[in-house]
């Protein structure tokens, strides 16, 4: 491996192949991937159903825990993050959803000007193809493949869930990423012709095929090398050895929310007393760098299922095994599907101008690893408020960049993001009792119909709620007059010259949605400016907004209320 090139990119995942892609397309300039992880070609990340594997693997994730968490009565999380080519594209559930539009509104109201939905779409859509062809807002030719699974047609449960949630009151949206988000509908995932549609798989192939651009696996970054707040390279360790890599032109760090702020900081670019605790001196303080990190929390709402049709009878060995053969075989199949094939998008109390509360519909009870929550049959939501109030930080505790940063989200510390949470848990019960679960509808799993009060319901969902894995907001693009922002308009570190961050960490709000879809729109935008380029035109599209949001929280009244179910 040579020691100079045009680009340095830290961070193979969903931001950096992206990248990585993009910086070589011409075959003008030489760039080096550095990534920490290997080889992303398992079986076990390549089959959609796999999901749960890869992401509870030491191999393939950081397995990152918070502190423990006051608004949890001491609870620690798990917080993985992708350590494999395509980072968290190779990790994730595959869910496809780029938020709502008010979502980039909201960013460039916190001052990533230029970053409104209008001037993101084109983004969003030149990095797609979409199983149903190219429109106003879909794309039709780009690397990521995105569709609806088996299409719903495996399980009756999916339109079942669907139409529960008209009856509820509720809109119906054919397409959440196009016009209207608000509603129920088909879920899309990030899937092609059966494979997992990474970025590692969508980009980073390709690139490979071209010799100015190198990649280097395994390597540990230590710290960006900064010279009279210039970035000119990158310190990292490989094989046991600790070498150096310069950059002409720019050093980009893709290491994601939570290792993007823990290489600034070991690099002297953060908050000086953190740094300063650790042991590590000050180049430029920035406090922001770090801060105002944020997640989505979601909870497993279930139900057992009268008739024998889940995917709890399909969690045997010899079924995984009959599945995985006809995936292998076919890529078709059970196999083929994240099994999130139905969702919803609803706003849990009138005056909300778009929806904070997400719906990914299960046929099946079961963990997140895999495991069948009981015996029998039985389906689930995962559900939780996406538009939290609560903050967090990450922060090193060392100069040794071996060491796992301090991670606190301060999860659930506002009134407002308790109350959310109530409302949630009252009307997801409400959507589940309606008459079109009937013929499928057993007792309550969980919560159970005992967690009515808000004290019970707070109680339950502080033992029983998860991180939807979507830590961002970590490096937040904002103001020139904003302390707290770390980046300005176009990526760049602020007070660094030739440093710039590409990845979730510069959302300065999370989005009403999985983070995937917008963590690839943003490094496709970003390419483009670090090229200079003309930036695509905006789209001047129009967008659904519910016509009475000032004063109701859905359309119509409930068929049927929870209270009413035996």
């Amino acid at each position: 491996m040579k020691q100079h090139y045009d680009y340095i990119i830290v961070g193979a995942g969903s931001a950096g192949c992206v990248l990585a892609d993009r910086l070589t397309e011409s075959g003008q300039f030489d760039v080096l991937l550095l990534e920490a992880g290997g080889s992303d070609k398992s079986i076990f990340i390549q089959m959609p159903t796999a999901l749960s594997y890869p992401m509870n693997t030491e191999k393939y994730a950081w397995q990152f825990e918070t502190q423990q968490e006051v608004g949890l009565d001491g609870r620690r999380l798990h917080c993985p993050r992708g350590k494999v080519l395509g980072g968290s594209s190779s990790i994730n559930g595959m869910v496809y959803v780029r938020g709502h539009a008010c979502d980039f509104d909201e960013w460039e109201e916190h001052g990533a000007h230029g970053w409104n939905y209008q001037n993101c779409l084109p983004y969003f859509q030149r990095a797609e193809t979409w199983i149903g062809g190219e429109d106003q807002y879909r794309g039709g030719q780009g690397p990521v493949g995105t569709c609806n699974g088996n299409d719903m047609k495996l399980n009756p449960l999916y339109q079942a869930f669907i139409e529960a949630g008209k009856e509820a009151g509720y809109p119906e949206t054919k397409d959440y990423n196009g016009y209207q988000q608000e509603g129920f509908g088909p879920m899309h995932m990030t899937v092609e012709k059966g494979v997992r549609a990474s970025t590692s798989n969508a980009y980073l192939r390709r690139a490979l095929k071209r010799p100015n651009l190198t990649l280097q696996k395994g390597i540990v970054a230590r710290k960006f090398i900064i010279e009279d707040n210039v970035a000119v390279g990158v310190e990292f360790e490989h094989s046991g050895q600790v070498k150096q890599a310069f950059a002409s032109k720019e050093v980009i760090s893709s290491a994601g929310s939570i290792g993007s702020p823990q290489l600034l900081q070991l690099s002297g670019v953060g908050p000086a007393d953190v740094l300063a605790s650790a042991g590590v001196n000050v180049i430029e303080n920035l406090p922001g760098v770090g801060a105002n990190l944020q997640d989505h929390l979601e909870v497993y709402f279930q139900y057992y299922c009268k008739e024998p049709i889940t995917l709890n009878s399909k969690l045997g060995l010899i079924s995984k095994g009959l599945i995985g053969t006809e995936w292998i075989l076919t890529r078709k199949g059970l196999g083929a599907t994240n099994h999130f094939e139905s969702c919803a998008f609803i706003r849990s109390r009138e005056g909300l101008k778009w929806p904070n509360i997400q719906y990914h519909f299960l046929p099946a009870a079961m963990r997140y690893d895999g495991q069948a929550a009981f015996d029998g049959h039985g389906f689930q939501v995962h559900v939780g408020p996406n538009k939290p109030q609560s903050r967090g930080h990450v922060a090193i505790t060392s100069a040794d960049p071996h060491a796992k940063p301090e991670i606190v989200f301060n999860y659930i510390s506002t009134e407002q993001d308790r109350q959310d949470w109530r409302d949630c848990i009252r009307l997801t019960r409400e959507i589940l009792s309606q008459p079109a679960l009937d013929g499928f509808r057993g007792d309550e799993i969980q919560p159970g119909f005992e967690i009515t009060s808000d004290d019970a319901i707070d109680e339950w969902v502080k033992q029983n709620v998860e991180s939807a894995y979507h830590p961002s907001c970590t490096c937040k693009i904002g103001d020139d007059n904003d302390p707290m922002a770390v980046l300005d308009t176009e990526c760049r570190v602020r007070g660094i010259d030739n440093l710039r961050v590409v990845d979730s960490s510069i959302f300065p709000t999370i989005p009403n949605g999985n983070l995937n879809a917008p963590t690839i729109m943003v490094a496709e935008r970003a390419a483009d400016m670090i090229l200079g380029n003309p930036l695509l035109e905006s789209k001047d599209v129009p967008v659904w907004i519910a016509p009475d949001w000032q004063t109701k929280q859905r359309i119509t009244p409930p068929v049927r209320d929870a209270k009413n179910v035996s």
